[in-house]
């Protein structure tokens, strides 16, 4: 797995991600409802982008193709819908359960680990890589 991904691009592919997919949701439907304060349909949204978008496009968001990186599975299989939802529901939750530490050590992990893996990829069985597909 020497072609796993480190730290810096994988926090430039999530802002731009935020600059690109999620600040443009936020404004929209802050337009269409009114109200700036719940962001209860952005956030479905986001989160709908973030799993569906990498199965369909071969692991990438916009902001990973952008950076030329993507998402796979550490058994070479195709990504799923439980994959993702491992990913990014069941790592959300073990982020929240730890009060956010987990997500700093996961950010440590991915800085340090020689395999680059973070929390979530070892809950999910995926890794970040720059090869395409």
């Amino acid at each position: 797995m020497s072609d796993s991904v480190g730290f810096w691009k994988r926090l430039f592919a999530g802002v731009l991600d935020g600059i690109i997919i999620s600040a443009p949701l936020a404004i929209i439907f802050g337009v269409i409802t009114g109200d700036w304060e719940d962001e209860n349909f952005s956030t479905l949204f986001n989160f709908l982008y973030m799993v569906i978008v990498p199965i369909l496009w071969y692991g990438y968001t916009v902001g990973k193709r952008i950076m030329g990186i993507r998402i796979v599975r550490m058994d070479g299989k195709k990504l799923g819908i439980g994959t993702m939802l491992l990913r990014y529901l069941v790592a959300a939750l073990v982020y929240a359960i730890t009060l956010g530490i987990g997500f700093i050590v996961s950010a440590f992990m991915v800085g340090i680990r020689k395999d680059h893996r973070s929390i979530h990829d070892f809950i999910a069985g995926t890794y970040v890589t720059s090869n395409e597909p």
